[in-house]
């Protein structure tokens, strides 16, 4: 005989908080784990589509390990050094920036920009603030980093999880279905199946789309001249994961830095405008329709705010984690939506007479 739903919610919340406490307690050291098993699912395909081809699953997952290993070496000796010195420059332009803005605003409204003006004083201070938050910010960030990420982790550690996570992928899977309690194995396997759907289109597809929009905005920007084009792009890559939010952001940046830099050659600002325009063409009409797919119920308010709140609760590990959680509340909200409208609870006694 089961368990009453009574006893059976009391034992999964228990579970629930101790899994919590755990996670709050253990974070930072959580993760080199929590990156090892969302590459390790973010590659999983790839070894199984190796495998369909004829490798076995150990030589798949040493052929993916040694190309990442590659790909991220080439990456951190070539691209972020040169990313993070953009970033430096551009926080450290920023007074020269607001006062170019100062004298193209006196140039044109000069009733605004006398010395007593609240304008101008507050360009003043935006400008100070930047640069004086903003490298801090950016030292911060840094040194987090490199307290997070360290050395052993980012060398050893994420690498060797990813290699065995991704060895026993399968495996795993299987096990924890084992798991499973029998009465709500099917329903849990179909939640599941769920969860892993939006994830994969969301992750692995938009994660694609990130990566090929950042690229094209980095090498476009730095090809029209932009100067700090490298990092703006980088940017809009970045978190076009939230849809319109990378390009607004990355557009207004660029276009904002380009009328700084060129202003009076119209066309050069044309040309940055036109590589935003372009590349939204780029992801509405193929990127994201054969990447990602149709809707996978995330919709872009949610995903603020989950990463907002975990980061919040969890710091850096809790943004990692925002958008899993996130679906898997998603996909199991809608369930507990499509089991409130089948209820007595909501149908009463007009479903009776209904049926």
């Amino acid at each position: 005989m089961a368990l009453p739903v009574k006893e059976q919610l009391k034992y999964w919340g228990v579970a629930g908080a101790l899994f919590l406490a755990i996670f709050w307690f253990l974070g930072g050291a959580l993760l080199p784990f929590i990156l090892g098993m969302a590459i390790a699912y973010f590659l999983d395909p790839v070894a199984d589509r190796l495998e369909d081809n004829g490798f076995s699953r150990v030589w798949a997952t040493v052929t993916i390990t040694l190309i990442a290993l590659v790909v991220f070496a080439l990456m951190a000796l070539l691209v972020l050094p040169e990313i993070s010195q953009q970033a430096i420059a551009l926080v450290n332009s920023a007074p020269e920036i607001l006062q170019n803005l100062q004298t193209f605003l006196n140039g044109r409204f000069p009733s605004l920009m006398d010395e007593t003006s609240t304008l101008r004083q507050s360009l003043m201070q935006l400008g100070e603030t930047i640069q004086s938050k903003g490298g801090a910010l950016l030292e911060g960030i840094v040194t987090s980093a490199m307290s997070l990420l360290n050395v052993v982790a980012l060398i050893v550690l994420v690498p060797v999880i990813t290699f065995y996570l991704l060895l026993d992928w399968d495996r795993m899977v299987a096990e924890i279905d084992k798991l499973l309690p029998r009465d709500h194995a099917p329903v849990v396997r179909r939640l599941a199946g769920e969860i892993d759907k939006t994830l994969a289109s969301f992750i692995r597809g938009q994660g694609t789309v990130c990566v090929i929009l950042g690229t094209y905005y980095a090498v476009a920007l730095m090809l029209a001249g932009l100067q700090f084009g490298l990092v703006v792009g980088f940017l809009a890559g970045l978190i076009s994961f939230i849809p319109y939010v990378g390009a607004l952001v990355g557009g207004a940046l660029a276009l904002g830095l380009a009328v700084f830099q060129f202003w009076g050659e119209w066309w050069m600002i044309g040309i940055i405008a036109a590589i935003f325009f372009a590349g939204q063409v780029l992801e509405g009409n193929v990127l994201t329709p054969n990447l990602v797919g149709g809707s996978v119920g995330l919709h872009p308010v949610w995903l603020i705010f989950a990463l907002s709140a975990f980061g919040t609760m969890f710091g850096f590990v809790g943004m990692l984690i925002a958008v899993p959680v996130a679906a898997a509340i998603g996909v199991l909200a809608r369930y507990g939506i499509g089991q409130y409208m089948d209820s007595r609870l909501y149908k009463g006694l007009a479903g009776d007479a209904e049926e």
